[in-house]
């Protein structure tokens, strides 16, 4: 079974979007580089940032999301993100009607059921968790291995919080990892057990 970690890109305050799911400048750093991330060549970043974020990307199997976060992108029109094979979509709806039943996403309706099915389609390769509500209910659980975080030096003041709504304390070991990109701060943390 692969690790599971907990990611996204967050404010120095600690939010991944504003009150209104925009990310504002938090993805800027995402074009501020000129080595191209992933095929899309819509994103170029820093080659550090390239050489720390295009190995974890590789090694992902599957992504675990909330259903806000499916509908905001439109389930990424059916495609899976930066080349993953599967996402998990946690949600008390169905799949849209019109979804393509070929699209390789699962809907389940408990973030434990997500993780079960999350881990079946991964084999030995990365659960990854989107950060947020979601997220912080699998960390809550205690269900997260580990933390990443691409921090932006921006304070937003007030949002979608990076640990959803977590409200004890949990914690972190290390960092592990720190790399310095181009205006942006590569964290990565063991979530501490017992």
């Amino acid at each position: 079974m692969g690790k599971v970690i907990m990611y996204s890109v967050v404010s120095v305050d600690g939010f991944i979007a504003d009150e209104n799911d925009h990310p504002g400048p938090l993805f800027d750093w995402y074009g501020n580089g000129d080595v191209p991330l992933d095929a899309s060549g819509e994103i170029n970043v820093s080659r550090t940032s390239y050489d720390y974020i295009r190995p974890y990307w590789d090694q992902i199997g599957v992504t675990i999301v909330g259903r806000h976060v499916f509908d905001l992108t439109n389930g990424w029109d059916g495609t899976p993100p930066g080349g993953v094979d599967h996402v998990v979509v946690v949600t008390h709806r169905p799949a849209p009607e019109s979804w393509p039943a070929e699209a390789p996403y699962h809907f389940v309706d408990s973030v434990e059921a997500a993780m079960t099915r999350a881990q079946e389609l991964a084999g030995d390769r990365v659960v990854e968790v989107a950060a947020g509500d979601v997220g912080g209910q699998l960390l809550a659980a205690g269900l997260v291995d580990e933390v990443r975080m691409d921090v932006v030096p921006v304070v937003l003041g007030a949002g979608k919080r990076y640990f959803g709504s977590v409200d004890t304390q949990h914690l972190l070991d290390g960092p592990d990892e720190v790399v310095q990109g181009n205006r942006v701060l590569h964290l990565r943390y063991q979530v501490r057990r017992g």
